[in-house]
């Protein structure tokens, strides 16, 4: 799970300084996996909060657009965006949980234990999909260059063939063997 919360600042020339809130101000929001697919397009305001959840493993793409062309921003205006994006077991709010499930702290500990156990794997499970990628790229490299090393070594015999025939034509020719 990925929870994203931004912020938008938009720079105030007659003060010198960004505004601490922009009305009107709205950001699109759109996110792509590694297959390019789209997980998530979504309208949101100057502040605002998006949340996603991704079963392909891999860098992901985060795009935020804002709409500035309707409030003239880009004749000389500058836009501020703060960006905190939580990843995996770090987006619990580990206290809030507890309070709805009316966990003791033994309960807690363990309930975190148990996402971080959780997270380890997902990790691993990553971890095991960018070597096997890995692998099957080294491996296919290599074979494109024992094929291109025997492809030389051919052209080479073939070219040394051909010299030696034709010197040898050459040298008939001019009877000096």
């Amino acid at each position: 799970m990925v929870i994203g919360r931004y912020r938008t600042q938009l720079w105030d020339k007659q003060a010198g300084s960004f505004l601490p809130s922009t009305p009107g101000l709205g950001m699109h929001v759109e996110i792509k996996d590694p297959d390019t697919k789209i997980i998530l397009s979504r309208q949101y305001g100057s502040d605002g909060r998006f949340t996603f959840t991704s079963h392909t493993p891999g860098e992901h793409q985060i795009c935020l657009h804002s709409n500035s062309t309707k409030m003239a921003l880009f004749a000389g205006g500058k836009l501020r965006v703060h960006l905190d994006i939580q990843v995996g077991e770090h987006t619990n709010n580990y206290p809030e949980i507890a309070a709805k499930d009316k966990l003791t702290e033994l309960q807690l500990r363990v309930r975190q234990l148990l996402d971080q156990v959780e997270q380890i794997q997902k990790e691993q499970n990553y971890q095991r999909y960018r070597e096997e990628r890995f692998r099957m790229t080294s491996e296919s490299t290599n074979q494109r260059v024992l094929w291109w090393s025997i492809a030389q070594t051919i052209i080479l015999i073939i070219t040394g063939i051909w010299q030696m025939r034709h010197l040898k034509s050459f040298f008939e020719a001019k009877k000096l063997v």
